[in-house]
């Protein structure tokens, strides 16, 4: 596989050899976060972002926001990101937060060699087992009292001395 668009292609033919129902690849451009639509063995339809990048290249944030956000579009339950590499931490994070499966190349690589064995209820477990959750800041929600998190400062600084030089208040330049 050279580059992207041949990953995706890739991924399309495994879905359909693996007799998944109504797979489909989107098209090129515009594809609203998703590059591949599958249904699950539940019946449940699946989003996926496909992502070749090189193994010293992890994936960010942006592919966990770009197939979460596209769910509604595709009138899919369920989202997923297929990557030739490993993910950043913030990225495990979200994804963990927003229920994204995230499988990495060593997923990618125990799919591959499943699928040559033949073992394709192999294969599809590793694909439709549930994604790890972060169930803490949805625990953390219920809370009355919301802890702030990575505030700043200095932005908020700024904000009250401007404020309050257009109130007439003399400010010190740093509060």
């Amino acid at each position: 596989m050279l580059d992207g668009s041949e990953f995706e292609l890739y991924l399309y033919r495994l879905f359909i050899e693996l007799g998944y129902s109504g797979v489909y690849k989107t098209v090129g451009s515009r594809d609203f976060g998703a590059d591949i639509v599958f249904t699950d063995r539940q019946g449940i339809r699946n989003v996926i972002q496909a992502k070749r990048y090189s193994v010293d290249n992890p994936v960010g944030i942006s592919a966990v926001q770009e197939v979460f956000s596209c769910m509604r579009y595709y009138k899919a339950r369920k989202s997923m990101v297929i990557a030739t590499a490993r993910f950043t931490e913030a990225c495990e994070t979200l994804a963990g937060i927003n229920h994204v499966k995230l499988l990495d190349r060593a997923d990618l690589i125990k799919i591959i060699e499943e699928f040559k064995r033949d073992d394709i209820q192999a294969v599809k477990d590793v694909i439709e087992t549930e994604p790890r959750m972060i169930l803490e800041s949805w625990s953390e929600s219920t809370n009355p009292v919301l802890h702030e998190i990575r505030k700043d400062y200095k932005a908020e600084r700024f904000v009250k001395r401007v404020m309050g030089n257009r109130n007439g208040e003399k400010m010190p330049p740093n509060h």
